[in-house]
């Protein structure tokens, strides 16, 4: 594998390699896929802020032709040349602005696909390997922030092109003044640099606190009617107020240092500004200048602190955008369990046979398979019927003979499916939901709303197949919302279905009439259902019956027993 993180010559969203090298290096490679929005952003940038540089020097210009009594002539001459400087200042703003918002908004767009792309990349990994409150926080804060580093660079290039200009012209009028311009400027920024890393400390520290606090949040809604059930809500509530207790504690601290910084950015510059106009008022008191440079020079002076909190507000951003592509590389850094093998193999076509040797399970090609277990195997078990592991590992599961850490993964995805109780309904129409984007035939879809029993769920919809669906499906029951899992699952019709425990949740008579009707669907294709119902063995054409020990990989392996 290329030991590289960024390739700017991929598509924009496509997922970087595993191996990431840093935030610096991600938001370098975010600036060289498209580098226009950010070129023009600096152009923009310094024709806004050079002529709000210059516009001092000109005033002052301007002063000393009227303090000469030569003429009117050289007074409007300066004045249109100060009126033109202040209509290309307005131009180059409102166009800054644009460019700015595109720069802001290609860092957005591209990290929000890459973290898509890479979240549908580590699929089932990814719960085990990062909790669902980073991966939030990261599609929502760390974005906004990366994408607040793009925006700030134009202005903050000006600010520096502006403040080099602006030094030089004052040393070409007096070499004392620039001189301590040149001094002055820089040791107010470099001062601000100390407090830089406190906050970048103490923003991290925040970023974690808010990404524990959004998974609890996520858990307590997502559990809220068992929570409701066991009488436990006050206890998660109670938990949940003492770690938004911490998030704010931890804002504070941030904030403190912000404030700080915010400070710094504006005292030092009045410092310099204060000691430039003192300076400046006693060249002029000896004659060194004239009244028009001395007022030229306080502007200047004045408008210097302007490219100083430019500097200041740019050092927080990218060490906010430090924190936060930092925290994106880390979810770009986990890897999914299985890996494309080198020279993946083909499975034969047709129905297919599920064979787990290691723990005694045999499906039989195009049979109805029922493997009775104890509860907390069950999860474990169908997870390793349908993940393939790292290859080149023990072929103890294989699919039509093939071990599933050969098969192709992408083959694998087409026909081989597990729907379990984790599995959720999205936002979305019930039709959009069931079909998953696809274009199934109407009757392909009447006929699995009918197996899962789920007709009567989509009738009491308003709006029936085209009503929308809330996030989770938290307004249907759970037999309701098990019942479209079921027939989103038998709708993709896979050549290997594997479920767990899929009418958990309905009523012994529902439950008769999805075991008769899923048996007819599936008949011809191989089907392996995870249930110590009675139903379910009674329909079956074969029962695996495991004993109660440990899952496997440990010391104590279950044989499976046929029956």
């Amino acid at each position: 594998m290329t030991n590289r993180l960024f390739d700017a010559s991929v598509a924009p969203a496509a997922v970087p390699e595993a191996d990431a090298r840093g935030p610096w290096a991600y938001l370098w490679w975010l600036a060289r896929i498209r580098p226009w929005p950010l070129v023009l952003a600096a152009v923009l940038g310094a024709l806004w802020m050079v002529p709000l540089a210059l516009i001092p020097l000109v005033i002052g210009r301007a002063i000393d032709e009227a303090g000469q009594h030569t003429g009117q002539a050289g007074l409007y001459l300066w004045s249109l040349l100060a009126l033109g400087l202040g209509f290309l200042q307005a131009l180059a703003g409102a166009g800054l602005i644009q460019a700015a918002v595109g720069a802001e908004a290609h860092a957005l767009s591209v990290t929000h696909r890459v973290l898509m792309r890479q979240v549908v990349r580590l699929g089932a990994t990814l719960r085990s390997k990062a909790r669902s409150g980073d991966v939030a926080a990261s599609a929502a804060a760390d974005v906004e922030s990366i994408g607040n580093a793009f925006e700030v660079v134009g202005r903050t290039v000006g600010a520096v092109v502006a403040a080099v200009l602006v030094a030089v012209a004052l040393t070409v009028t007096s070499p004392v003044l620039g001189l301590a311009v040149l001094i002055g400027v820089p040791a107010a920024v470099l001062g601000i640099g100390p407090l830089l890393r406190p906050l970048q400390e103490r923003d991290e520290a925040q970023r974690e606190q808010m990404g524990i606090a959004t998974s609890q949040a996520g858990d307590i809604v997502a559990g809220l009617r068992i929570l409701r059930g066991i009488g436990g809500e006050a206890g998660f509530a109670e938990r949940f107020h003492r770690t938004s207790q911490q998030v704010r504690r931890a804002g504070e601290s941030a904030g403190r240092m912000e404030a700080w910084l915010q400070a710094a950015g504006v005292f030092l510059p009045g410092l310099v500004t204060v000691g430039i106009v003192w300076l400046g008022a006693r060249l002029a008191l000896s004659g060194t200048i004239t009244a028009g440079e001395l007022v030229a020079f306080y502007g200047a002076s004045a408008f210097l602190t302007l490219p100083v909190s430019t500097a200041t507000e740019a050092a927080e951003t990218l060490s906010l955008a430090k924190v936060a592509a930092g925290r994106v590389c880390t979810l770009l850094r986990l890897a999914p369990e299985a890996v494309r093998p080198a020279h993946p193999e083909p499975l034969p076509a047709g129905a297919l046979a599920l064979a787990d040797a290691e723990n005694g399970i045999t499906a039989q090609a195009g049979r109805l398979t029922v493997v009775t277990a104890p509860a907390d195997r069950t999860g474990g078990l169908a997870d390793r019927l349908s993940r393939p592991g790292a290859p080149g590992g023990p072929p103890a599961v294989r699919l039509g003979g093939v071990p599933l850490d050969r098969a192709d993964p992408d083959e694998l995805a087409t026909r081989l499916l597990r729907s379990g109780p984790a599995d959720i309904l999205f936002s979305g129409t019930v039709r959009e939901e069931l079909t998953a984007g696809s274009a199934p035939s109407g009757p392909g879809l009447e006929r699995a709303l009918f197996a899962a029993d789920a007709a009567d769920v989509v009738d009491a919809l308003p709006g029936g197949l085209d009503a929308v669906l809330d996030e989770g499906g938290r307004a249907l029951s759970g037999g309701q919302r098990q019942r479209l899992v079921l027939a989103r699952a038998l709708l993709a019709a896979p050549d290997v279905l594997v479920l767990e425990d899929p009418t958990a949740s309905v009523d012994a008579h529902t439950e008769a009439r999805i075991v008769d009707r899923v048996a007819a669907l599936r008949a011809g294709r191989t089907t392996v259902v995870f249930t110590d119902s009675p139903l379910w063995r009674g329909a079956a054409d074969h029962v695996v019956r495991l004993g109660e020990q440990t899952v496997p990989g440990s010391t104590d392996r279950s044989a499976g027993v046929p029956s």
